[in-house]
């Protein structure tokens, strides 16, 4: 029996073996974030989870933990796209929260969102200028990588 086991443990570890070719996915994520924060002097973090709030790369400030951030951001998106549908019909897009200390605000990026943090006084305008062309990168990259991560084959 054990032998079996083994058998079947080297045959599965064949299988799920996918050739990489470039940079990790979370490194070109996150050096989207980072430029973002460059370019948007309020903006203190960002970060990428996918729908089931599994965080995907982030550059947030050391105070704030990236995967409860994560979560919150997945749990705000599956409100406000529910919320968005009952009311209108239509897809979600975005949501802003804006608290006594600063801007939160959720991008729709295909199965993952875009979160930024923002300063009270940021330029909100500006700050949905500068993000939703990265939340619209962010999504065409990830479909990219797991449309592509799916025809991989085996490298042995």
């Amino acid at each position: 029996m054990t032998a079996r086991r083994k058998l079947l443990g080297d045959w599965m570890g064949r299988l799920t073996k996918v050739p990489v070719s470039g940079p990790d996915p979370d490194e070109v994520v996150l050096a989207e974030l980072k430029a973002l924060r460059e370019r948007v002097p309020a903006l203190t973090g960002a970060l990428v989870a996918s729908s089931d709030g599994l965080l995907i790369a982030h550059d947030l400030p050391a105070h704030i933990e990236p995967n409860g951030m994560a979560a919150l951001s997945a749990s705000q998106l599956s409100l406000s796209y529910r919320l968005a549908t009952t009311a209108h019909g239509g897809g979600f897009h975005e949501v802003v929260v804006r608290g006594t200390e600063g801007h939160v605000v959720v991008y729709a990026a295909g199965w993952t969102s875009l979160t930024v943090l923002a300063g009270p006084d940021a330029n909100v305008g500006r700050l949905h200028l500068e993000s939703r062309p990265v939340a619209r990168t962010i999504a065409e990259h990830l479909n990219a990588v797991a449309d592509g991560g799916e025809q991989g084959t085996n490298t042995e």
